[in-house]
C-alpha cells in the first residue's frame, strides 16, 4: 500500500466505532466470573470459533467460563463433560483439544497459561493460528493472526482478487505480516480490526462494499471487481455425511445419564454400515468410550 499508516488509522479508527461488543472482548473486571482472566477466556473462544459463527459460540462460551472459570478447573473435568457442555457447537474432537491443552497448562505450567508463543503452540491441540491470536489478543505480542477474514480482506484490498486461495500460502502470511503495524498493543487491535471488517462488510458472497471504510484504495474495486478465476473453496455437505450421523450419535450420548446400549444408538441412522463405522470412528478419535456388554458413554 502507499500509505500503511492511513490504512492503519482508518481501520483502527473504524474499528473503534463499528466493533461488536463480544464477551471474550470486555475487560475481565466486566465478567461476573471472577477467576477467569483474559487469557483463558481468549483461547476457549478462538478454538469454539473456528469454522462457527458468533451466535451460536456466544452461549456456550458463556457456560464453559461459568463451569470452568480456569485451565485447572477443567483439567479435574471428565472429558466426556467437555464434550456434553460442547453441545451442538460442531468438530467436537476441540472440545477434547481444550481438556488436553487445559490439562498441559495445569500440569507443566501451574495453570497460567504461557505469554509466549513457542509455548503456547507447544500446548496439544494449539496450532499456529490459535496460538498467534492468543498471543496477540490476551497478551499483545505482536504477531499475524490470519484467519479466513483477514485473507478475504487483504486478497481484495492489496492484490485485487476477489476470493484468497482454497489454502493458506507464505504469500499471504508474508503480506499479513507486512501490514501489521509496528506497535504491539496497534498490531493486536489491527488483527481483530481486519477480523471484524471481512466479518461485517467485506463478506464472502455479500460485500457491502458501500460501507467499507477503505473502499477508495481497494484495490478489486479499482479494478472493476473482477470475479474470480482460481479454485473455488469446497463447500461441506451436511445431510447424509458421516458428519451427521456421528452428530446423532453424540447427541444421545450426551443426553444419556448414563452408559447407553446399542439399541439405543441402532435407532439414530437406518444404515447400519455407515452407521457402525461412525461409531468406530467416535472411539478412535477418543469422543466416544466402549463398556462391557455393548454399552457406550462419553469419555470418563
Amino acid at each position: 500500500m502507499s500509505d500503511l499508516s492511513a490504512l492503519h488509522d482508518t481501520i483502527l479508527t473504524w474499528y473503534a466505532a463499528q466493533a461488536r461488543d463480544l464477551p471474550w472482548r470486555r475487560s475481565p473486571e466486566a465478567w461476573p466470573w471472577p477467576e477467569v482472566d483474559r487469557p483463558w477466556a481468549v483461547l476457549v473462544s478462538e478454538v469454539m470459533l473456528q469454522q462457527t459463527p458468533v451466535v451460536r459460540v456466544e452461549p456456550v462460551w458463556h457456560e464453559w467460563m461459568r463451569r470452568w472459570p480456569t485451565p485447572a478447573a477443567l483439567a479435574a473435568a471428565a472429558p466426556g463433560d467437555a464434550v456434553r457442555e460442547w453441545g451442538r457447537l460442531g468438530y467436537p474432537r476441540r472440545a477434547l483439544r481444550l481438556h488436553a491443552a487445559a490439562t498441559a497448562i495445569a500440569q507443566e505450567h501451574g495453570g497460567v497459561i504461557p505469554a509466549n508463543l513457542e509455548d503456547l503452540q507447544a500446548l496439544p491441540g494449539i496450532g499456529t493460528y490459535t496460538a498467534a491470536a492468543v498471543g496477540a489478543f490476551a497478551f499483545g505480542i505482536r504477531s499475524a493472526v490470519v484467519d479466513v477474514n483477514v485473507r478475504r480482506v487483504e486478497a481484495r484490498l492489496v492484490t485485487g482478487a476477489e476470493h484468497p486461495a482454497p489454502s493458506l500460502s507464505a504469500a499471504e502470511t508474508r503480506l499479513a505480516e507486512e501490514l501489521l503495524p509496528a506497535g504491539d498493543r496497534e498490531a493486536a487491535t489491527w488483527n481483530v480490526a481486519v477480523m471484524e471488517l471481512g466479518a461485517l462488510v467485506c463478506k464472502a458472497k455479500t460485500p457491502q462494499c458501500e460501507r467499507c471504510p477503505v473502499l477508495d484504495a481497494c484495490a478489486w474495486v479499482l479494478a472493476g471487481r473482477p470475479a474470480h478465476d482460481g479454485p473455488r473453496k469446497r463447500v461441506q455437505k451436511w445431510a447424509g455425511t458421516d458428519r451427521q450421523v456421528r452428530g446423532k450419535l453424540l447427541h444421545v450420548l450426551r443426553d444419556a445419564s448414563g452408559p447407553v446400549p446399542r439399541s439405543k444408538l441402532d435407532v439414530v441412522w437406518p444404515d447400519a454400515a455407515q452407521r457402525d463405522r461412525c461409531l468406530a470412528s467416535l472411539i478412535e478419535d477418543g469422543l466416544v468410550e466402549p463398556l462391557a456388554r455393548e454399552r457406550f458413554r462419553l469419555p470418563a
